[in-house]
């Protein structure tokens, strides 16, 4: 038997969700944690079976208020749900496990060593304004409890007198912003708060109690239900100093359930009406085996099969519904109904309204009635009747209108059977939009909250940037994140880095292949090393130098050569900014103090550091300097016992001395060119043999001086000089290199010179390269490879290449025969 305590004068009740659980359980036989507001159900499955197996734990499982299943897991002595939706799992030694939506477990805490000596004898799960509570009963008929489980402070409550064993009932109460607990011994009421211990009597209690049996809390803790064994329900204020109404049930069983729905009333009439299978003004015939959800504005009912909702039904809706109304709003929709039907009764109704001045009356009860209907087909037809009496008022606001149509399709979109929240419109203020979104986030509805927050238009930040970070953060979480075409990860990242989400912003960055959208946002978060390695890894010169930059001006010296002692690639680069753009700044003072003390040490770090000393000498000095600055810091490689760093300088010093005679001897510029800027320069100059001897001077690999010297030929266009060259001696890196600079010179005549000669590994893509199809085709179907054959056939294009298509296409088939 379940009483349901609801402000209706008059009730209707109707189907939200046809459950789509599996339950092979009773409901009477599960714990059952339903979530206000729409939330969902967590259900424990046999949790006093005793005859099991101790390794066969109970089955907690969640589901969304459809019936959706959500989650499963372990055991449980008493459930409730958190103000944010977390899972509060209690368990016999005290220990309260915090889950997630999902099952994903959060946290967990334990109520004291009383509680875990004495163990969990009951439990409450209960809200506050500072959050959600705990209050537990102790084998020792002791109570403790917590106000707030995010901010966990523990009270132990004062002994009853005289309490031997269990109470009949107890309930968790909030007045004047302190936790509670009111408690039922026999015919005595106590209330307990972190003080004393205080007997209490509810005024006008009817005589002859001798125990309270059942007592129920309204949702806002406001109001009070108490069941007494004479089968009297009194109800009053939660302070017990006001009653509001009393009645007798004629049922002396005390109920399995009491839930009390809508708040509020007038002094005129009852605050709370008692709906109760055998009452006879308002019968409302409940499932035996079904559990009562208590909200704002009235009371679910889910059962094993149904899902339903019971509440007063709003005055407009009353109004215009109830039979024979005259009411304005019903004359509308009528009128309405019979335009669209072309009949001359709208206008008989219209001019009713408009005689007796009702019309602005009657378009505010249709658009207020059209929010508090479940089915979409009613609201429309009444924000019809609404927008129908619109056109015949001259000033009638939109902002009423409008707003309603907005809340509605929110409404209708998460009331949807695979959403599964089933939230009302009179509660819909409560929740607000923030709430709507963070309860679809913690679904995981991830687009279906985006949608939502871009048409309300929330703030950036307060709604699609969050709701981008949780959705990323889950992905990361699941390691789902991949590349998606049209995703911009930078862009995600950086609404999570302005949720202050920071670890999850680089995370993120991980994912995103473009290296510029990915450095930038890395040096915004302050992340300057991380960002400097990912710029070197990308090979793009600007962005390390942006890097650079960015640290030079962030960190000291000392710090910021310490930080390129590991990055050569980063002191190349610097070497390369000092040389060209800081020479008023590189003076001798550059390397003072505690750098020329320890030049040794630096120079054994890195070869590097030897050129960025004798760069700091250059412009001041002339050669002979240079080349004694160099000496300087082969002689401390040298005692450093760094051989390879030691003949990388001398190396330099030879190139610097043979780049001086160059530029005394041929004229030009010599002096500073890299050693493979120094060949190419004297190829092409004309000077072909001296850079072959300086090849072999600093011994060059023959293919790195081949393609030297093939590209400053091809810069050149000295193609008969190319040829001669192509013919001195067999090409170490073959002949498609010279199809292929040929073709990017425009130079088809030239590039099937070289065509010809090309291997037979490459013939195919060179004959391409100079436009040849048809013989690339033949080549390919002569060395039969599947891969060939396809690249020619990519290339075969308009009718020309038709037949040498055909041809790839029967050669396949002949092959596929075989």
């Amino acid at each position: 038997m379940r009483l349901i305590s609801a402000c209706l004068s008059v009730g209707r009740k109707y189907e939200l969700y046809s459950m789509d659980w599996d339950l092979k359980e009773e409901l009477r036989d599960c714990l059952v944690a339903a979530a206000p507001y729409g939330g969902p159900i967590a259900l424990l499955r046999n949790p006093w079976r005793k005859e099991k197996a101790a390794s066969v734990r109970p089955v907690l499982e969640i589901y969304s208020a459809s019936g959706l299943p959500l989650w499963k897991s372990g055991p449980a002595v008493s459930l409730g749900w958190s103000a944010e939706e977390e899972l509060l799992c209690v368990q016999e030694d005290g220990v309260v496990l915090v889950y997630g939506l999902h099952g994903d477990f959060r946290r967990h805490f334990s109520m004291g060593n009383e509680v875990l000596q004495n163990r969990v004898l009951d439990a409450r799960i209960f809200h506050t304004e500072f959050g959600s509570g705990v209050a537990i009963l102790t084998g020792a008929h002791r109570f403790t409890l917590s106000a707030n489980v995010g901010d966990l402070k523990l009270r132990r409550m004062p002994e009853v007198p005289g309490l031997q064993s269990a109470p009949s009932c107890w309930t968790a109460l909030c007045q004047d912003r302190v936790a509670h607990i009111l408690l039922a011994v026999g015919p005595d009421l106590y209330l307990l708060d972190h003080a004393a211990c205080s007997a209490v009597t509810p005024p006008g209690l009817a005589p002859g109690v001798s125990s309270f049996l059942q007592m129920a809390v309204s949702f806002t803790y406001r109001h009070l239900a108490l069941f007494t064994d004479t089968g009297y329900i009194w109800m009053g204020t939660a302070s017990l100093k006001e009653k509001l109404c009393e009645f007798n049930c004629n049922i002396r069983a005390p109920p399995k359930q009491m839930g009390k729905g809508r708040e509020g009333g007038s002094p005129a009439r009852p605050h709370f009406r008692v709906l109760l299978g055998t009452l006879t003004k308002l019968r409302f015939v409940l499932d035996e085996d079904s559990y009562l959800v208590p909200e704002l504005d009235g009371v679910r009912i889910f059962s094993r099969s149904t899902h339903e909702f019971l509440h007063e039904v709003p005055v407009a809706s009353e109004e215009i519904f109830k039979i024979a109304s005259m009411a304005p709003g019903a004359l509308l929709l009528e009128a309405q109904k019979e335009y669209e039907k072309e009949s001359q009764k709208a206008d008989e109704y219209l001019r009713e309204i408009q005689e007796l001045g009702q019309l602005t009356q009657a378009v505010q009860q249709c658009i207020e009635a059209a929010g508090h209907e479940h089915r979409p087909d009613m609201q429309k037809s009444l924000l019809r009747a609404a927008s129908f009496g619109k056109c015949f008022l001259d000033r009638f606001p939109p902002d009423s209108f409008v707003r309603m149509c907005q809340d509605l399709r929110v409404l209708n979109a998460i009331r949807d059977y695979y959403i599964g929240i089933p939230l009302t419109y009179s509660q819909y203020p409560q929740a607000s939009c923030k709430d709507i979104y963070s309860q679809l986030v913690l679904r995981r509805l991830y687009p279906l909250a985006i949608q939502i927050c871009e048409y309300l238009r929330l703030p950036e930040v307060q709604g699609v940037s969050r709701i981008l970070a949780h959705w990323a953060c889950y992905k990361v979480q699941q390691k789902d994140l991949g590349d998606t075409p049209g995703v911009s990860y930078s862009d995600i990242a950086a609404r999570a880095y302005g949720c202050g989400r920071t670890e999850l912003a680089i995370k993120l960055l991980e994912y995103e292949p473009r290296s510029g959208e990915q450095v930038p946002l890395l040096l915004k978060m302050k992340r300057s090393k991380l960002a400097l390695s990912k710029a070197i890894e990308s090979g793009d010169t600007d962005l390390v130098f942006t890097v650079l930059l960015h640290l030079k001006n962030e960190l000291n010296r000392g710090d910021f050569f310490m930080t390129l002692r590991n990055q050569p690639m980063a002191l190349s680069l610097y070497r390369q900014f000092c040389k060209h753009q800081e020479l008023e700044t590189r003076g001798p003072g550059c390397w003072s103090g505690s750098f020329s003390g320890h030049l040794g040490l630096l120079f054994a770090a890195h070869p590097v550091w030897s050129s960025l000393w004798w760069e700091s000498r250059r412009g001041y000095e002339r050669i002979e300097g240079r080349v004694a600055a160099l000496q300087t810091a082969a002689d401390a490689f040298y005692k450093a016992k760094n051989e390879f760093a030691a003949k990388a300088t001398e190396d330099q010093m030879r190139l610097l001395r043979l780049q001086r005679r160059l530029e005394d001897e041929l004229g030009g510029r010599f002096v500073d060119l890299s050693l493979h800027d120094t060949v190419t320069t004297l190829v092409l100059g004309g000077h072909s043999k001296r850079a072959e001897q300086l090849a072999r001077d600093f011994r060059i690999p023959d293919k790195r001086l081949w393609w030297l010297k093939l590209t400053a030929l091809a810069d050149l266009e000295d193609w008969e000089e190319l040829e001669k060259f192509s013919k001195s001696k067999k090409s170490p890196i073959g002949y498609l290199p010279f199809v292929e600079i040929c073709m990017k010179q425009h130079n088809k005549y030239e590039a099937k010179k070289y065509a010809s000669r090309v291997g037979p590994e490459q013939k195919v893509k060179a004959l391409l390269l100079v436009g040849d199809v048809a013989q690339a085709a033949d080549v390919a179907i002569e060395h039969r490879n599947e891969a060939e054959l396809t690249l020619v056939l990519s290339h075969c294009t308009g009718a020309t290449d038709a037949a040498t298509a055909d041809k790839i296409q029967r050669t396949r088939a002949q092959a596929q025969k075989k």
